[in-house]
């Protein structure tokens, strides 16, 4: 497999799989918000932050989000995504990521 491949296939995934690639679990692997603070470096504070705009997001933005998601689902989605450096999100949400 060439490193462009490599890159594709470690790339490819929901936010939260790449994320548990990342730091070795299994791919559908949940983590609470304060496991993802402990893993990361990232203040649970900013995290809980973060939660609750995706919450805010899910109820203010309905034809947005997929059917049958549920809030928390959507929240925890961008939690993760925020984590990624490489995410739209992360751009968003980086004001709000401070290391412990």
């Amino acid at each position: 497999m060439c490193k462009k491949n490599k890159i594709i296939k470690y790339m490819s995934g929901t936010y939260k799989q790449q994320f548990n690639r990342k730091y070795g679990f299994k791919l559908d692997e949940p983590h609470s918000l304060k496991e993802i603070s402990d893993i990361t470096g990232y203040k649970l504070s900013g995290l809980k932050t973060i939660f609750e705009k995706g919450e805010g997001a899910f109820e203010n933005n309905p034809q947005s989000v997929r059917p049958g998601m549920q809030k928390q689902q959507w929240a925890y989605a961008r939690v993760y995504a925020a984590v990624n450096p490489k995410s739209k999100a992360h751009k968003i949400d980086k004001v709000h990521l401070k290391k412990k």
